[in-house]
């Protein structure tokens, strides 16, 4: 799963990030690879005037695979940290272009809710507290967030009995 867990035990600490399925290194083999292939049909027509004819749109098709793995890429730099304490529930959403979404609740009143099936989405994880609904972790698989949903709904038992009262 692509979370990470501080840790030390107080305050706990979540951090989830998209899967990140090629690396660096994988893209530039990826894009040597189809380099190669798109220059294999260019050598029968070298020296030909249809080379220059075929060529825009083979540089056009490169383009367009290097701009789409780099967004991809982009957009998968996204970060959200969940913070546990027993008075507090934060969760900080940084998003690929610079943009933060803040959310907090008073532990007490935060409960976690999975959506089964009356959504889009197959096990819509949210947290709800401090008169909002806030989705967690959208880009983890339904497995994922079946297990994150066991693993938080436990955790936020025991720091409400570990609360002052």
């Amino acid at each position: 799963m692509p979370c990470q867990w501080t840790d030390t035990t107080e305050p706990r600490k979540l951090t989830l990030t998209p899967h990140q399925s090629m690396t660096p290194k994988g893209f530039v083999v990826f894009m040597g690879a189809t380099l190669a292939m798109i220059a294999i049909p260019l050598l029968a027509v070298l020296g030909s005037p249809v080379l220059w004819g075929l060529l825009p749109f083979f540089a056009i098709a490169v383009w367009g695979l290097w701009y789409a793995i780099g967004r991809n890429r982009r957009d998968a730099q996204l970060t959200e940290t969940l913070t546990l304490t027993p008075d507090r529930v934060e969760l900080i959403r940084e998003e690929p272009r610079g943009k933060t979404r803040q959310w907090a609740a008073d532990t007490y009143w935060v409960s976690v809710h999975l959506h089964p099936g009356d959504t889009p989405v197959e096990h819509y994880l949210t947290l709800k507290g401090g008169g909002r609904e806030v989705e967690l972790g959208a880009f983890l698989s339904p497995e994922e967030r079946v297990d994150l949903y066991d693993r938080l709904t436990d955790l936020l038992a025991s720091l409400r009995q570990a609360q002052p009262t």
